[in-house]
């Protein structure tokens, strides 16, 4: 009865001028797989740091006198960053060097009566005590230059810390004190970061160390010299106009991560990186003789992957894939599941069911 109903509606609505929609065939692209090559692009998270970022404290206590230079200014190694106030260590190199005057004189006083006792031992006008008690006198003599001259060394040493300087190129942080604030070894000042080149560290997984294991590089110097050059793309998505290049691995995994900390130096001749930059390192990886399909191709199906092959008839089959972890922006590498010459659906992948036709 309901169908009788269903087709007298039918005949009423085109009798009426009233398209009925008809049943339509999707149509869905396909492709057949082979082996080609694939350049991968590795991403890691990772923070900008200077390849010599120095924290900048005082060697003695005194009063901070002037303050030479401003945050984010750029320096050149040995130009003076702060000054303390040196008048106490200039009066103590001022008494050191006057000690050092006067002992230097009773050497000079020692050892001419040595010398004067030793001629008159020679010749046996006086005894062999008064020549040896002359000889400790310049000996002790001696000993009190060195000792001097050690004070003064000090002391010229203590005033030199009165200016501080920068120990390398780069760039000035934060300054955390004024001038007229007393400080003493350990107060944090700044910290210059040596930005001449710039480390981006970055950790990557263990299962590294496995693939390395299987591979003909064993050494890590070796390694790194096959790796390829990398990129660094800023947060907003832009990416540093220079190349780097892998420089270290780790040898010790994190218990916590389960990874390996790697740095890649980057050069920065016009100072456009920033110690504490964060974002992303750029690893493209080659790989070769691989099926590679596009990432729209597999069906993801709680923890399984799909792909749907095409059989002979134009009717699709579901078979279950495996891919490698490593993968590019747009393509999967499928390691298991499918063959060189088989045909799979590409786009629509998602709205196919099991033995569905397929136009293509």
């Amino acid at each position: 009865m309901k169908k009788n109903l269903l087709f007298v509606i039918a005949v009423v609505m085109t009798a009426c001028g009233i398209d009925v929609p008809k049943a339509v065939q999707t149509s869905y692209q396909t492709m057949t797989i082979s082996k080609s090559d694939i350049s991968v692009p590795l991403k890691y998270s990772a923070t900008l740091k200077g390849t010599a970022d120095v924290t900048i404290s005082p060697q003695i206590s005194g009063q901070l006198m002037e303050v030479c230079i401003t945050e984010g200014q750029q320096v050149k190694k040995g130009q003076v960053l702060f000054r303390i106030d040196s008048r106490d260590k200039q009066l103590e190199l001022e008494s050191a060097e006057a000690n050092l005057l006067a002992a230097k004189a009773q050497e000079s006083s020692a050892k001419l009566e040595y010398e004067s006792n030793k001629n008159l031992y020679e010749k046996r006008i006086v005894s062999k005590y008064v020549l040896d008690n002359a000889e400790n006198q310049y000996k002790q003599a001696q000993a009190s230059v060195a000792q001097y001259q050690a004070t003064a060394n000090r002391a010229r040493v203590n005033l030199s810390y009165c200016t501080i300087e920068a120990p390398v190129d780069g760039v000035i942080g934060s300054i955390h004190v004024y001038a007229g604030d007393q400080v003493s070894p350990g107060t944090y000042l700044t910290m210059v970061s040596g930005n001449a080149k710039m480390y981006a560290e970055f950790s990557v997984s263990e299962s590294i160390l496995e693939e390395r294991a299987h591979s003909d590089v064993k050494d890590n110097e070796s390694l790194l010299a096959a790796l390829p050059d990398v990129k660094f793309l800023f947060k907003a998505g832009a990416e540093y106009p220079l190349k780097g290049r892998i420089t270290s691995i780790t040898g010790t995994v994190d218990r916590t991560t389960g990874t390996l900390t790697c740095k890649a130096t980057f050069p920065n001749p016009d100072g456009g990186l920033y110690s504490g930059v964060q974002g992303t390192v750029v690893v493209p990886i080659d790989v070769k003789d691989v099926m590679v399909v596009p990432q729209n191709a597999i069906v993801r199906l709680q923890d399984k992957s799909l792909a749907y092959k095409v059989g002979a008839d134009s009717c699709v089959t579901s078979v279950i894939v495996k891919t490698a972890s490593i993968s590019s922006d747009r393509d999967l590498v499928v390691t298991e599941g499918l063959e060189v010459g088989d045909v799979i659906v590409t786009e629509g992948a998602n709205n196919l069911v099991e033995n569905q036709r397929v136009i293509f």
